[in-house]
């Protein structure tokens, strides 16, 4: 799969996502997990020294995953790669400012909690509306990576009826259809 073909990686997204109910449980779950994985993060050490001191932002593990992830979508994307990273920024900036509120004796029990929570709706999704396994367990890269991303563009295809470029929900749709039947054939294959 080429590392920028946005259309591969949305149509593999989108082929383990179909059922609307698993869709909206993503939607709200997604990015309280990117979060979450951040609040923990402000506690790596840096990797280099703040020009400013005494703030709450540390230029640590979390900033490195901030700016990766945002750079990644924004070159997937101009327009909604470009929204999706500046919302993962933010995301750093306020996990930044939860993490040193809370100190990390308490910050690591509500990231634990919420990461419980927010993986075992998931999954409970995956189980009971989508009848499939989650995509981590075929591409893990490529679920903790893109999810973010997708999540924001299944908001903005329905809602405002965006797309990269003309067509794309046309092909992705079409993608997703013949690699959900492809499954469904081996999974019949694999009961006879």
């Amino acid at each position: 799969m080429a590392l920028l073909d946005l259309e591969k990686h949305f149509a593999f997204y989108g082929a383990y996502h179909s059922n609307p109910i698993n869709i909206a449980i993503h939607i709200l779950f997604v990015w309280p997990i990117l979060f979450t994985a951040l609040v923990i993060l402000y506690f790596t050490p840096p990797l280099f020294s703040p020009l400013i001191p005494y703030h709450p932002f540390v230029f640590n593990l979390g900033f490195f995953f901030a700016i990766f992830y945002a750079l990644f979508y924004a070159a997937l994307d101009l327009k909604a790669g470009s929204f999706t990273a500046f919302l993962t920024l933010l995301c750093w900036v306020a996990s930044s400012f939860v993490a040193n509120s809370l100190g990390f004796s308490l910050a690591w029990k509500v990231v634990l909690a919420a990461q419980i929570f927010c993986w075992t709706g998931q999954f409970l999704g995956h189980g009971l509306f989508e009848k499939r396994a989650p995509a981590l367990l075929d591409n893990l890269a490529q679920a903790f990576l893109m999810a973010p991303f997708f999540v924001v563009l299944e908001i903005l295809q329905p809602s405002f009826g965006y797309e990269p470029y003309p067509g794309f929900q046309t092909r992705v749709k079409a993608r997703i259809e013949a690699d959900i039947k492809q499954w469904q054939e081996t999974k019949q294959k694999k009961r006879s």
